[in-house]
């Protein structure tokens, strides 16, 4: 199985045309800063949250370096989702001087 794998920049212009990101780290780094519009649904949680990933169009998963959200991308492809592992994950949006945000979990 090959999980498809995109860059920052290619994100980006995904999330322009309304792609969804889903965040797979721990609420705790969640809150620090994440991707503006990202949903927490932390990696233990991905079996128990399935319906949040069914759609149409792919679901771009990211972490804090691409290692968490390549299993959850994994995981969820065996479940016949499309999962798309954002590389380098938020180290790399961070880093790449793309606006993050912060201290808001869902509720």
């Amino acid at each position: 199985m090959t999980i498809r794998e995109v860059t920052v920049d290619e994100l980006e212009q995904a999330l322009a045309t309304g792609a969804r990101v889903v965040d797979v780290r721990e609420p705790v780094e969640y809150t620090e800063a994440h991707v503006p519009g990202a949903v927490l649904i932390a990696l233990g949680t991905v079996p128990q949250n399935l319906d949040a990933f069914e759609g149409d169009d792919p679901v771009y998963i990211i972490c804090r370096s691409g290692g968490r959200s390549m299993r959850a991308c994994e995981f969820l492809a065996d479940q016949g989702v499309e999962a798309v592992n954002v590389a380098g994950g938020m180290i790399a949006w961070a880093t790449s001087g793309r606006a993050v945000v912060g201290g808001d979990l869902p509720e």
